[in-house]
C-alpha cells in the first residue's frame, strides 16, 4: 500500500565544475613527497593547518557538521526543563510560590 509508504526526495547533490577536489589533494601529498626528500623546503608552522582534523577523523562528528544542524545549548535545555517543571507545578496547585 503505498498510502502508508511515503518516498523520501532524492538528496541533494552538487558536484563543483570548477574545483576538483581530488587534484587538489594529489597535489598536497606530491608536496608533502617533496618536502620529506629535501627537494623543497621545510614547511612554516601554521596553527590553522590543524584545525578541523578531529572532526575529520570521527564519522559522528564529520557527519554532524555536514548536515549543517547546530547542537542545542546546554543552559538553553535547562531553562525550557525549569519552566516546564514551573508550569507543571503551577498546574497541579495552582499556586504561585518558589
Amino acid at each position: 500500500m503505498a498510502l502508508f509508504k511515503t518516498r523520501k526526495p532524492r538528496a541533494f547533490n552538487h558536484p563543483y565544475i570548477y574545483i576538483d577536489e581530488r587534484k587538489e589533494k594529489l597535489k598536497e601529498i606530491e608536496e608533502r613527497a617533496k618536502r620529506e626528500l629535501g627537494m623543497l623546503p621545510p614547511k612554516e608552522f601554521n596553527p590553522q593547518d590543524f584545525r578541523g582534523t578531529f572532526v575529520k577523523a570521527t564519522k559522528h562528528l564529520r557527519r554532524q557538521k555536514e548536515s549543517g544542524r547546530k547542537p542545542l545549548k546546554v543552559g538553553v535545555v535547562i531553562m525550557v526543563i525549569a519552566a516546564l517543571l514551573f508550569l507543571w507545578r503551577y498546574l497541579l496547585t495552582g499556586e504561585i510560590r518558589f
